[in-house]
């Protein structure tokens, strides 16, 4: 049992508005593993005022970006020495397989060391030569921080969401109001414990557990400069309608439907052993699964007959269990929505290959559910079409590569996809086409030094590296 009965603001923990605790439920079996305080408009009033004036009056958006990077290495290095324990927290809350969990510690690491990279080699204030030689001024150009940065992210993957926001925002001499899902509660108090011991000045970030309306709060107070949202497609067109209605800076991360394109060169059984992962990881409760399978009609069955031979292999259940690949959802809400995809899929009459609406015997205490792929799937449909967070694969035949392409285009979404062949040439070709943000070829990892963003409905801007690093900074041109 954890307990965090107070609020992080401003680098202190503070006693909250409401003394009303939440109690935090295992998607495993229900059990209570933690209670922690949540954030009210007042304690949002309070957070944003303390870093507005952290900013406005403090030392951290005036000091050498080379003691910045200091901090944040501090900071990443607290957070390797704790690796083992975040990943339990994580397991704990959100029902992630404890080998993802464990996976992921090592791209935080990766993560961190790219935009640290970047910020050692950002031009933070450069000096313009004018081609013109009748010229007689210099132009000084400065990257300066935006200001007070409202930091949003979901539950699926907090600590990889809240360092790729707070990680550049601090860089760049920002302050930060971070807003964590209630689910992350307990990690995310304890990525405060972090924040609090890796020697940032006093007032320059707050970590707040709340729930959607206060989120809302937050992101609409008048002391914020700039939104930072990962989430919801939904969620994040209201956002942006808001960060319109007040001209403030926006960045979105949002949903995805991606494809996973099998050419007919492919190596099957390489691509299928990818796909476990590409497709299932996090309990298919990723924006980036690639969870549309685009395989050729003279493949067709050979491919539905791998994948369901994989999903099969696949253990569902106690996500602290080595063996477990596939956990539980993270409330009975999510749980339920998977579940009424799958019914979906069967009444828009795809085949149902393997998997179903039922709870997996022996599961029911927990937030379950079985893992499905469908087949003889039209990608008009809404299992196609709709991004379900859950383990539900829908496989789509396709003619030629140009059918291929045009299938994997036609979807709102664009953050992610996947190209599997035995000609990488090809497979380049292949991904140039691909209106999305991030295209891995024949299982690669994602690069934490290239921009990672989406098209379309999936979002505005870009995280990671360099590109991450200037979604945090205004430009200025000084003439002399």
């Amino acid at each position: 049992m954890i307990t965090y009965d107070r609020l992080f603001i401003a680098g202190s923990w503070t006693a909250p508005s409401s003394p009303d605790l939440l109690d935090l439920h295992s998607p495993h079996d229900q059990s209570v593993i933690g209670r922690a305080a949540q954030a009210q408009p007042a304690d949002v009033d309070r957070a944003v005022a303390a870093v507005r004036a952290a900013f406005d009056e403090g030392p951290w958006p005036r000091t050498a970006p080379a003691e910045r990077i200091a901090v944040i290495r501090r900071l990443n290095a607290l957070r390797e020495a704790d690796a083992e324990k975040i990943a339990a927290l994580i397991s704990a809350e959100n029902g992630s397989a404890k080998w993802f969990t464990l996976a992921g510690q090592p791209g935080l690491t990766r993560q961190a060391t790219a935009y640290l990279t970047a910020a050692e080699e950002f031009g933070w204030e450069e000096t313009l030569t004018s081609s013109d030689p009748a010229a007689s001024s210099r132009s000084v150009v400065r990257r300066e921080p935006v200001g007070v940065v409202a930091a949003v992210i979901p539950w699926n993957s907090p600590f990889s969401a809240a360092m790729a926001k707070i990680i550049p925002a601090l860089l760049a001499g920002n302050t930060v109001v971070l807003k964590v899902s209630p689910e992350n509660s307990l990690s995310m108090g304890f990525l405060a414990e972090l924040l609090a011991r890796c020697g940032l000045p006093e007032g320059v970030i707050s970590v707040l557990p709340a729930d959607r309306e206060t989120s809302e709060y937050l992101v609409s107070h008048p002391g914020v400069d700039k939104i930072s949202f990962t989430g919801s497609t939904r969620a994040g067109r209201r956002i942006a309608s808001i960060a319109g209605g007040q001209l403030k800076r926006v960045s979105l991360e949002l949903g995805g439907k991606s494809a996973a394109l099998i050419l007919p060169d492919a190596d099957l059984q390489q691509a299928v052993q990818g796909l476990k992962f590409a497709s299932l990881l996090n309990n298919g409760e990723s924006c980036i699964a690639q969870t549309r399978v685009l395989a050729p009609r003279s493949r067709y069955e050979e491919v539905v007959a791998a994948l369901k031979d994989l999903v099969e292999s696949l253990k569902t259940g106690d996500p602290n269990d080595p063996d477990t690949f596939i956990g539980p959802m993270v409330r009975k809400d999510q749980q339920q929505r998977v579940r009424d995809y799958i019914e979906l899929g069967i009444k828009e009459g795809a085949r149902l290959v393997t998997g179903g609406p039922q709870i997996p015997p022996g599961l029911e205490q927990g937030n379950y559910v079985t893992p499905t792929v469908f087949a003889d799937v039209d990608n008009s449909m809404r299992i196609a079409q709709e991004e379900i967070f859950g383990p539900v694969l829908v496989v789509i035949a396709y003619d030629d590569e140009d059918d291929a392409v045009r299938i994997a285009n036609d979807s709102e979404y664009g953050l992610s996809g996947g190209v599997w062949s035995a000609n990488p040439d090809r497979a380049l070709d292949v991904a140039r086409r691909m209106r999305t943000g991030t295209v891995t070829v024949n299982g690669a990892s994602i690069a934490f030094d290239g921009p990672f963003g989406g098209f379309k409905a999936s979002g505005i801007g870009r995280e990671y590296g360099a590109v991450g690093l200037t979604q945090y900074v205004e430009y200025k041109t000084v003439t002399l």
